[in-house]
């Protein structure tokens, strides 16, 4: 195993616990048992797995049941729309090349959503919301439709709702409004400069920082870590994407959350004890567990 496939060292343990707010287990290599046990020893001890298809969203749901420390959120990814209903011809998701299904055929996929929303270890709809970043104009139509849906179906269940949003910021933020937000919103892998991020604290909508906020080129991530009220704000991992510095472009994992809980203290300016017992508090009201 070269050195940019091994993963990397366990970093020292938080005094304070935290949770990682949006993970994907089902990507990454070792048993679930190994991942939280590995997490735990260093102080992360909550993960919430999210899912991105009817098969990972599932199988999010059966994680979670099995394991206390597992919270489960359940959803179509926002590329995942446009290939239900339009198909997937060179089967760039996991699931192989798909045939168009249409609009019923999306329509039965969140009607298998809104079932799973239902369940009790489920504390989360998503990830939801826009992605022009991968998805063409062709694809915004089914994009918009489901995220919409989406909502509705968290409000309905009473659950957090969690998005996924790559250069739609506009967009996303306009149809919650249109929508109406639910009670409990998570932007995952938060995107946005500071200007976003005090339109998501006056909405009261949590910011979940990634890895990401600790590359070099992130100053605008770390600038709207700065302004976000501390309340507000969320760690994760997004594992295995989106590994913190210095690992960048090695696996990553849930024990890795400590990193970033570090570099976020020294952009607040506070202690890691003082931002890991924010954070944890954060996730737990934001999932409602």
């Amino acid at each position: 195993m070269s050195s940019k496939d091994a993963p990397p060292p366990l970093p020292e343990p938080l005094l304070v616990p935290v949770a990682d707010s949006h993970t994907h287990l089902d990507m990454q290599s070792g048993t679930v048992e190994e991942a939280l046990t590995k997490a735990a020893a260093v102080g992360v001890t909550t993960v919430v797995q999210v899912g991105c298809d009817i098969k990972g969203s599932l199988w999010a749901a059966e994680t979670a049941a099995a394991h206390d420390n597992v919270h489960a959120a359940v959803a179509l990814h926002p590329n995942e729309a446009p290939r239900i209903v339009l198909g997937d011809p060179d089967g760039w998701s996991r699931q192989g090349a798909r045939e168009a299904g249409g609009d019923a055929a999306l329509d039965e996929a969140l009607a298998e959503i809104d079932r799973l929303a239902a369940l009790p270890q489920v504390r989360a709809v998503g990830e939801t919301g826009l992605d022009y970043f991968r998805t063409g104009p062709d694809g915004m139509a089914a994009q918009e439709r489901s995220f919409r849906a989406h909502i509705e179906i968290a409000k309905r269940h009473g659950k957090a709702l969690v998005i996924h949003d790559r250069e739609a910021h506009a967009d996303v933020l306009r149809i919650l409004d249109e929508e109406g937000a639910p009670e409990r919103t998570v932007f995952h892998c938060y995107s946005g400069d500071a200007d976003m991020a005090r339109i998501c604290a006056a909405k009261g909508y949590y910011m979940s920082f990634a890895g990401n906020v600790t590359f070099k080129n992130a100053q605008p991530l770390r600038d709207a870590l700065a302004v976000a009220p501390v309340e507000l704000v969320l760690v994760e991992t997004d594992a295995p994407f989106l590994t913190p510095a210095p690992y960048r472009g090695r696996p990553n994992a849930p024990y890795l959350v400590p990193v970033t809980v570090r570099a976020m203290a020294t952009v607040r300016g506070i202690g890691e004890d003082e931002m890991s017992a924010a954070i944890a508090a954060n996730t737990a009201a934001a999932f409602d567990y």
